[in-house]
């Protein structure tokens, strides 16, 4: 079995410009946005830090060895693109310790820009989202990308991005050797693995969808999720409540991440969903005897504040988007981007 990931449908049809993405660091910023200010009391020190060529992963690590402690003891709120010059928080946890002096910290391509105490941990998730820079170049076919900006600003399907996957799709094809019985001991990479194989199977769910004509069509006994919260319910029946709700994105249409036992969906939902699983059986199995539990995650994303600067051949994007929510997915409904890494000189760990 392969599993591809360059079969998934288009929103808005495949795109006909094509550009280069991140050819340096610099065309592709993100700043996480915490939502709170740190009280600046506690036991769990938040560190603001600036990063370039490094994965989260291998930063918390570091992080961990400098202060001296258990790499568990420090956290993360999301997982920040490696090719790229990101800012986000960690958290030190440093119970009747002594705060490190930051100042010290050494790790080519990172810099702590402050540091504050808090009373609680930082958990994956918390975080209020992240805004985006992007620098798309040497562009071609640009006609009608302008239209294409203007759509994709009312949302584009929620895929997982290629990050996910590793550089090429490696994460995912260690997650296919291990539902074939390879063993694989390193924690963080058996971790991306499963990730990797989780959100396939949701991007396939997703694009099916997208073929089907239900990106904006209520199947009876979906499973709605409240914009902005991670709470849900099912939908009896598209109603003209539901419908308004819909349209006005107060909720979301949802897909399963999947896990152990029947996704909460019901009925003619629920039909489509098992269908999908059942086609790719090995990876919802695999999935169920890993012990995971089902979940759900919005099939569409809406970048907030979208911006954009369009020259001849170049095209400066802003634009916000919730946790969770990948950049690249907003490219990919714009133009056909090409990577073009260069000067990756810190290529440690797996690519995010």
């Amino acid at each position: 079995m392969i599993l591809e990931t360059q079969q998934w449908a288009y929103l808005y049809t495949k795109p006909q410009a094509k550009g280069l993405i991140k050819q340096q660091p610099e065309d592709f910023i993100v700043r996480e946005t915490l939502g709170f200010e740190p009280c600046g009391e506690g036991e769990h020190i938040f560190v603001w830090l600036r990063k370039c060529g490094l994965n989260t992963a291998y930063v918390a690590e570091q992080l961990a060895r400098f202060a001296g402690v258990h790499p568990r003891a420090v956290t993360f709120s999301g997982r920040k693109d490696k090719y790229a010059v990101t800012e986000q928080w960690f958290g030190v946890h440093l119970p009747g310790k002594r705060e490190p002096q930051w100042d010290d910290f050494a790790l080519p391509g990172a810099t702590i820009i402050e540091s504050k105490r808090h009373n609680k941990k930082l958990r994956t998730g918390i975080h209020k989202g992240n805004q985006f820079e992007l620098v798309l170049r040497d562009l071609t076919n640009t006609d009608t990308l302008e239209q294409r900006l203007t759509k994709v600003g009312q949302g584009v399907p929620n895929y997982f991005g290629p990050q996910r996957f590793g550089t090429n799709n490696g994460n995912l094809h260690l997650g296919l050797r291990m539902l074939q019985g390879e063993t694989i001991r390193n924690r963080q990479k058996r971790s991306m693995a499963i990730s990797a194989l989780r959100a396939w199977l949701f991007n396939q769910t997703l694009s099916e969808r997208i073929r089907l004509g239900c990106f904006d069509k209520i199947l009876a006994g979906d499973i709605m999720v409240l914009s902005g919260s991670n709470s849900y319910f099912c939908a009896g029946s598209a109603d003209k409540e539901l419908l308004h709700r819909l349209a006005s994105r107060d909720i979301l249409l949802s897909a399963p991440l999947w896990g152990q036992g029947l996704p909460d969906s019901q009925a003619e939902a629920l039909t489509f969903e098992q269908q999908i699983a059942t086609e790719y059986e090995l990876v919802s199995k695999g999935l169920e005897d890993l012990g995971l539990k089902q979940d759900r995650r919005p099939i569409r994303l809406s970048p907030q504040n979208l911006d954009w600067q369009l020259t001849e051949d170049t095209l400066k994007l802003t634009f916000s988007l919730p946790p969770g929510g990948f950049a690249t997915a907003v490219v990919r409904e714009l133009l056909i981007a090409e990577e073009q890494i260069k000067g990756a000189e810190h290529a440690n760990s797996t690519e995010q």
